[in-house]
């Protein structure tokens, strides 16, 4: 059965590239627009893993990743940060929410595969 990934992003194109890269390696995708949009798809969706950004409209990565570490059917689903940010101080408080790993933009299509690969097993 295949892995299904979520990938969360506000923006349209870095959406379409995640999807196109996971689609092409095999793995189904769920598209959210923004933290809340990810969360309302979440609640009747199984995804194995989540890919999200860490700067959005509505609800920001933190705060996604806290709202399904509160969640005791999601709590160890892999969420790994795919943004901008390169500082130590905010993979620091992504580690401390609960994010599993992070890439930063851009990526190239084979590291984001190798890692979705290497999270999922």
């Amino acid at each position: 059965m295949n892995k299904t990934v979520m990938t969360v992003d506000d923006s349209a194109s870095v959406r379409q590239m995640v999807s196109f890269t996971l689609q092409g390696a095999g793995y189904g995708v769920v598209e959210a627009v923004d933290g809340r949009d990810a969360l309302n798809k979440l609640a009747g969706q199984k995804v194995d893993m989540m890919i999200v950004d860490l700067n959005m409209p509505n609800l920001d990565g933190l705060g996604v990743i806290r709202a399904v570490r509160a969640n005791p059917q999601h709590k160890f689903t892999p969420i790994v940060m795919l943004t901008t940010e390169s500082q130590p101080a905010k993979k620091q408080e992504g580690k401390e929410a609960g994010a599993t790993g992070w890439i930063v933009k851009p990526f190239r299509p084979d590291q984001l595969v190798a890692v979705v690969k290497k999270v999922l097993g």
